[in-house]
């Protein structure tokens, strides 16, 4: 069984530090769908109106957001719930509900107790075992594929989708009288009007028929609704797609960018924009994206380096390139728990043999081999952010050998190297108290490409990506820091990609536990927004 962790659904945005560094980091080279400069429609003097196809401001992306996505599979489980006020609780939280719980008074994450005293018919089920939603979670994602090759998973009810080609191929299929009578499905965002002779307006429109039709295959095919933004751009795409919901969709013009982006309340509510970043931000005197766009870009780059300071003034414009990154497999696994108190060795223990369990099952229908063991903890803390704190090392080759077999001998070294690894984090001789531990196996390697009694492995960069358990994933070195946020809806930190990209580990070659660590750095994001 999969454990409530951070992956609460809808509710668990993670302000991870710094992700704006990592949001465009992808984007410096124009890292949009490159395709050559084709005809758009014709201008009124009759001539084809030609606009570079991979330029930032002619791609159309849409983000596609499930609707409480954790109690639509329940509902589709037992229809029986449909109608009642439902709620999804994972240990003392009521993690996610459907909108007649909502119109109750009944909100995310929300203490079990307080929502039965708002809401005494609320039917509550359990969501600790995240398998339906996670199997549910990638299914969107293969028919959001059969549309574009281009999809971005940003958790189990989010995907991004980069549409340009598909809205290409389809504008050099249609005539100039058809183009004329085109109409836009769903929303505009200001009720701006259409300029026909627009190419980008245009691109847009057909963006949202192509957004409809997705939603529409995904209620006919797995019986799910969700909204959609559809926009140039990855930030402007997410952050207009919850202006109209339910299972509705919205579709943002290059002209109505600033009052989108003036809508927001806060820099907080800034996709992109972290918490140890706003709270250096807020240090300045800036709080509002108006600030920040007015703001001296010498004395943010002073304070926040030169790349930070460049990216998130960006943003604060409605500017990002970054590609839509199709998230390819995960090569990572993780199961985590979270709790009121863990405050001794035998508790930490048993708990680490739980999800250590979860994880060999999984290995096994997987397939691959991990090739490096993290442990994670994350202490009490009164404050809202906590900080998390990891060790990871490599798994000595003898076991690697032994996983994905079924053969469960591996479980008492394994246990012993996460002991270990939880010892070097935890003055177990003095009081402590966690609030959670996660294992996670990292650097997914095929059969085939495992190898074996070599150093070779060892002298490479290791991987450390998102996982398809849900669970949250994390941009890690060796150790580190990161700051969490239990309010996704003002923290929209859907930046950067889902899938993890390599980083160093320094692990050794040897059968024999290294212990590596590393300080949180201010200049880099730890981490990816979390699967949920």
């Amino acid at each position: 069984m999969e454990k409530l962790g951070v992956e609460l659904e809808e509710e668990g945005g993670c302000d991870e530090e710094e992700d704006a560094a990592r949001a465009m980091e992808q984007a410096e080279a124009g890292a949009a769908v490159s395709s050559p400069a084709v005809p758009g429609p014709a201008e009124p003097g009759g001539l084809p109106c030609l606009v570079p196809a991979g330029s930032p401001s002619s791609r159309v992306i849409v983000h596609m957001d499930l609707d409480c996505f954790y109690a639509q599979v329940e509902m589709i489980s037992n229809p029986e719930l449909k109608g009642k006020p439902l709620g999804v609780q994972q240990k003392y939280l009521v993690v996610t509900c459907n909108y007649e719980a909502r119109e109750l008074g009944v909100k995310k994450l929300m203490n079990v107790r307080d929502a039965k005293e708002k809401c005494p018919q609320l039917v509550l089920v359990n969501g600790e075992d995240l398998t339906r939603y996670r199997e549910m979670s990638y299914k969107v994602t293969e028919l959001l594929e059969e549309f574009s090759p281009l999809v971005e998973r940003l958790g189990f009810d989010e995907n991004f989708v980069d549409l340009t080609e598909m809205v290409e191929k389809r504008l050099q299929q249609l005539h100039s009288d058809e183009i004329s009578a085109l109409t836009v499905s769903g929303h505009i965002y200001n009720n701006q009007s259409i300029n026909q002779h627009d190419i980008l307006h245009i691109r847009l429109l057909v963006g949202s028929q192509i957004a409809a039709e997705m939603r529409e295959a995904m209620y006919n095919q797995l019986g799910l609704t969700g909204c959609a933004g559809v926009a140039s751009n990855k930030l402007l795409a997410k952050l207009v797609s919850g202006v109209f919901k339910p299972n509705q969709q919205t579709v943002l013009l290059p002209e109505s960018t600033q009052d989108l982006i003036h809508s927001l309340n806060h820099l907080k509510e800034m996709p992109g924009i972290g918490y140890k970043t706003t709270k250096r931000l807020e240090g300045l005197g800036i709080s509002s994206v108006h600030d920040l766009q007015t703001f001296s870009s010498k004395i943010l780059e002073k304070e926040l380096g030169i790349s930070v300071a460049q990216r998130i003034q960006k943003l604060s414009f409605g500017e990002d390139n970054s590609p839509v990154t199709p998230s390819g497999p995960p090569q990572s696994f993780s199961e985590e728990d979270s709790f009121k108190k863990c405050s001794s060795e035998v508790e930490a223990k048993s708990k680490i043999e739980e999800l250590l369990a979860s994880l060999l099952n999984r290995v096994c229908q997987d397939g691959r081999k991990p090739h490096t063991i993290r442990l994670i903890i994350r202490r009490h803390s009164s404050e809202k952010h906590c900080s998390r704190e990891s060790r990871q090392c490599p798994i000595p080759s003898h076991i690697i050998q032994k996983l994905g077999t079924g053969n469960y001998d591996v479980m008492t070294p394994m246990v012993d190297i996460l002991m270990k690894l939880f010892r070097n984090m935890v003055n177990v001789k003095m009081p402590f108290h966690l609030t959670l531990l996660s294992v996670c196996f990292c650097n997914l390697k095929a059969l085939n490409t495992a190898k074996k009694g070599t150093i070779d492995y060892y002298l490479t960069p290791s991987l450390s990506t998102t996982s398809r358990s849900g669970k949250r994933s994390f941009k890690m070195k060796d150790t580190h820091m990161e700051d969490l946020s239990k309010d996704k809806e003002t923290n929209w930190d859907f930046l950067p990609t889902g899938r993890i990209e390599s980083t160093r580990t320094g692990e050794s070659p040897l059968d024999t536990i290294s212990f590596s660590k590393e300080e949180d750095s201010d200049e880099f994001p730890l981490s990816s927004l979390p699967e949920e």
